[in-house]
């Protein structure tokens, strides 16, 4: 079938993008959907700084590449042996599917399924297959979904079944910033209730953290960013005290009154310098986890001595630990209790077809969450 895609055929670094348009809006072949795979009419999906990644070259991807991780949508057609979903089925796109077989899936830790992050890495299903054809050459998926297009082909282990009251929107997020942000607070972390948590890097990863702060019971949340228009936009969303590190007075406050004061630090800009700064505000025993994608060539340079002197304790989280099939519905379940106000990170909607744009204004990092409404 023909279907309309968001595909990047070359990096660039060229901006503004919506004057370079490195994302291009095409009209595609799709596959049908074979064994075990289904075909969903996308609804909604969420722009997110990993796609940004992508364009700009940052993280390397197979091209040309048909773009999207974070997206919701409605079953149209089942594939043979599809036995979880059927037409009408709405559901989130999940970006790293598990083939429940391997020795991550089997030991409850599908974030780390082999398979599913090297099908991500070549740009296919699971299965190894791509779904997309553009003038006769077949297209790499980003994360076996291709969010930014009308219909897609997933396979069954990339989407997760979810309630038809649930908001198309805060359906998609869930998908992405909230399993991975929520995720790393209550899932990596396991914040007891009572901790002071710092959170650094507050796009949308880092402001679903601290959402997630809120509902494990924190006592004290601070938030540090180097952008006010976020740091504000924390405030709202609960954190009790916010901190530029670009100001001179904020950063003093930091060094003087929060270093050795932190239980938690949760890590969300992908940034040396920022994982830095905030692991020296850890207090003795305290741990520090990120979800930050740095450039594969950062390291860090952190004093050696306190893993030892200290007991400190450096973690990573990826899809924030998350096991999708358990996650995702109860973080929808307390969306609708009112405990998690999803709909609180997203900012701007815009069509498909401003796509450029809606990039250009997620690198300016004064935006939420920017999702694209496909019935625009």
């Amino acid at each position: 079938m023909k279907i309309k895609s968001a595909m990047l055929f070359e990096t660039t670094n060229e901006v503004p993008f919506e004057k370079s348009l490195p994302i291009k809006i095409v009209e595609a072949e799709l596959k049908p959907p074979g064994y075990g795979e289904v075909l969903v009419k996308i609804k909604v999906a969420g722009l997110c700084h990993s796609d940004l990644s992508r364009i700009t070259g940052k993280r390397k991807c197979v091209l040309p590449i048909a773009l999207g991780h974070e997206a919701s949508g409605i079953v149209e057609v089942v594939g043979e042996g599809v036995q979880e979903f059927e037409v009408g089925d709405h559901v989130v796109c999940t970006f790293v599917p598990s083939c429940g077989k391997c020795e991550f899936c089997i030991k409850g830790r599908p974030a780390l399924c082999q398979l599913g992050n090297k099908a991500g890495t070549e740009g296919t299903l699971i299965s190894g297959k791509k779904m997309i054809t553009y003038k006769g050459m077949e297209v790499a998926h980003h994360s076996g979904i291709s969010g930014f297009s009308s219909h897609v082909v997933v396979s069954e282990k990339s989407i997760i079944k979810i309630p038809k009251d649930i908001p198309f929107d805060v359906a998609a997020v869930s998908g992405c910033a909230i399993i991975t942000g929520v995720g790393a607070a209550l899932n990596s972390l396991q914040i007891k209730i009572g901790s002071k948590v710092g959170i650094i890097g507050l796009g949308g990863v880092g402001l679903s953290a601290l959402l997630g702060t809120k509902v494990a019971g924190a006592s004290e949340i601070i938030a540090i960013d180097i952008n006010d228009t976020k740091l504000g936009i924390a405030k709202d969303l609960g954190a009790d005290k916010s901190f530029n590190t670009m100001n001179k007075e904020h950063q003093k406050i930091l060094e003087e009154e929060y270093k050795g004061v932190l239980d938690y630090a949760i890590e969300t800009a992908g940034s040396n310098v920022a994982f830095e700064n905030i692991y020296k505000l850890l207090k003795p025993g305290g741990t520090i986890v990120t979800t930050g994608l740095p450039d594969s060539e950062a390291r860090l340079n952190i004093p050696y001595l306190d893993l030892t002197f200290e007991e400190k304790n450096i973690k990573g989280s990826y899809i924030g630990s998350s096991v999708i099939k358990r996650d995702i519905p109860l973080y929808l379940e307390l969306f609708k209790k009112g405990l998690l106000p999803i709909n609180k990170l997203i900012s701007d909607v815009i069509k498909l077809e401003d796509i450029n744009k809606g990039f250009d204004l997620l690198r300016t990092g004064t935006a939420k969450r920017i999702i694209i409404d496909m019935d625009l």
